[in-house]
């Protein structure tokens, strides 16, 4: 969202909410109570939807291509299967270290990156809508391993194969998806559900590299090309490894 902003040259303040107490109180005074978001005195727009921050911010853009289904559905498998190699060559006793700026910890930000995608079937196989906060869940307790991590991985990798070899291949992607950041069709959703796992994983290499460990086979341009991915692995506000 702040690199769309910059790149049309519009000015903003940004703010963090979880070192900065007022700013949940503006939050609050608007109604909303998740992040991110762009607002304009009282008018506001969900950060996830760049045609709606576009609105907000007086940008005239045009519509995006969005890639077919299937290549969609391609890159998220490799992505998932990306995730598990790399999340595999985390030392056990780091995974629960924290990520810059967020309490988040590595073997959190992969239960993230499973989870967006289980998200996403459990709603094209039961019409299970994306709540707010979905996005915010973490491992139980009881995955406290390494391998129960990769094993979650293992299984959501194989729902998403049963789903596409059943009826993904074959579904109405224009029809709309049940989402709490806007009015969004299943095409869209799937988009947002391979770029938003696909960054994460950027991120993960970018944890190894950190510990000083080379990673293995990390997913190339040529995953990201044409999808809205960002520029930037990690945010500049946030605190440096």
């Amino acid at each position: 969202m702040k690199e769309f902003l910059l790149r049309h040259g519009v000015p903003f303040v940004s703010v963090n909410v979880l070192v900065d107490p007022e700013a949940r109180d503006e939050l609050a005074a608007l109604g909303v109570r998740t992040v991110p978001i762009v607002a304009r005195g009282s008018v506001w727009a969900n950060g996830q939807v760049l045609a709606d921050v576009a609105r907000v911010a007086g940008i005239a853009v045009a519509t995006p291509t969005i890639l077919p289904p299937a290549e969609l559905y391609h890159r998220l498998t490799l992505v998932q299967t990306a995730a598990q190699r790399l999340f595999a060559q985390v030392p056990n006793d780091k995974i629960s270290r924290l990520l810059p700026g967020r309490p988040r910890s590595y073997a959190d930000l992969t239960f993230h990156i499973f989870h967006i995608a289980e998200l996403f079937i459990a709603q094209m196989t039961m019409r299970r809508p994306l709540v707010e906060g979905d996005y915010n869940r973490v491992p139980p307790a009881v995955w406290s391993t390494k391998g129960s991590i990769l094993a979650y991985g293992r299984g959501v990798q194989t729902q998403m194969h049963i789903w596409w070899q059943e009826s993904g291949s074959s579904t109405d992607f224009e029809v709309p998806a049940y989402v709490y950041y806007g009015v969004q069709t299943c095409h869209e959703f799937l988009e947002r559900t391979t770029w938003h796992s696909g960054q994460h994983v950027r991120q993960l290499a970018l944890v190894l590299q950190h510990l000083g460990i080379e990673p293995d086979r990390p997913l190339g341009p040529e995953v990201w090309t044409d999808l809205p991915m960002p520029e930037k692995i990690w945010d500049d506000d946030a605190a440096q490894f």
